[in-house]
């Protein structure tokens, strides 16, 4: 079958081909791009490893500073710190105090270090890392699906982006808050939280991934589709199960408190609709093309 201009599409992957010790050089050449940038990016995320430690940190800084003011006689709610976040309002300034973060072993503070500059290398080289992996299979799509392949790489990274955001701006302001607010002061006993450093930022890293993963739905199950493995009709049919599984998933990936698992379940339910919308479009404009192909054939 040949396309509108007369040329065979199988001919553009027997063109790419290459022998067996051509493809493996070429993925030993991607390999060492891609590790060389993860050190890099593991080198300047280190450099950098107080400040990524401080921006982490301030969710929890803003919430401690208004559970005080609300404690001094202030009316303040997550809400409020959701906003106070996002720069809508100010911390109140009495409010303003130092937070202490604890950790009880030696070298506790320094691993932690070095694992928050392990995950932020891989987040920060995420594109050189996707560009490198399209580089090595491109010579084996067709000409159409490289096309088509490329705008996943740019909504790979910005959907993962958006469910980091969920979970600095939404997400870890309501954990947090929630937490504060179990600390016990009175008839001589404190019950006071003392975060340390290793468990509050696994927690962070933990939902950071959760959920920037979970947001990759879209991208993936528009991949299936391409591939026709799964169809528009199978996913709607499939939905009733699908909202199931999504908030046994949140459940299990989410601090066991109903705010979090939600805050989880109602964009995924969204993203699978939009999912549905992304694989519609795709079986819609692949049978577009087999008409067009078909009529060319015809024609000929």
């Amino acid at each position: 079958m040949t396309n509108a201009i007369g040329h065979d599409p199988e001919d553009e992957i027997e063109a790419s081909r290459a022998p067996l010790m051509d493809h493996l050089i070429e993925l030993r050449r991607r390999l060492i791009i891609c590790v060389v940038a993860l050190f890099v990016g593991f080198g300047v995320c280190f450099a950098f490893s107080q400040q990524l430690f401080l921006f982490l940190i301030h969710p929890y800084e803003v919430a401690a500073n208004m559970v005080a003011a609300g404690k001094a006689g202030g009316h303040h709610g997550p809400f409020d710190l959701i906003m106070t976040l996002v720069g809508l309002k100010e911390v109140p300034a009495a409010a303003a105090g130092h937070q202490k973060f604890v950790f009880t072993a030696l070298l506790e503070q320094f691993f932690t270090k070095l694992k928050l500059s392990a995950f932020g290398a891989v987040v920060v080289t995420f594109p050189v890392l996707a560009w490198q992996l399209y580089r090595f299979v491109a010579p084996g799509l067709y000409k159409n699906e490289r096309n088509a392949f490329l705008p996943f790489l740019i909504a790979s990274p910005v959907l993962f982006a958006m469910g980091a955001a969920l979970v600095y701006y939404i997400m870890l302001p309501f954990i947090v808050w929630f937490s504060l607010n179990q600390q016990i002061f009175g008839q001589g006993i404190s019950v006071e939280l003392l975060p340390k450093v290793s468990d509050y930022l696994t927690l962070v890293t933990s939902l950071l991934l959760a959920f920037g993963l979970c947001f990759q739905l879209p991208v993936v199950v528009s991949l299936l589709g391409m591939a026709g493995i799964i169809s528009s009709k199978m996913l709607r049919d499939g939905r009733r199960y699908a909202i199931v599984g999504v908030f046994i998933a949140a459940a299990i990936l989410t601090p066991p408190d109903p705010i979090s698992q939600m805050t989880l379940a109602i964009p995924m339910c969204l993203l699978y609709e939009i999912s549905i919308w992304c694989v519609w479009l795709i079986e819609r404009r692949k049978a577009k093309d087999e008409a067009e192909q078909t009529k060319d054939v015809v024609a000929v």
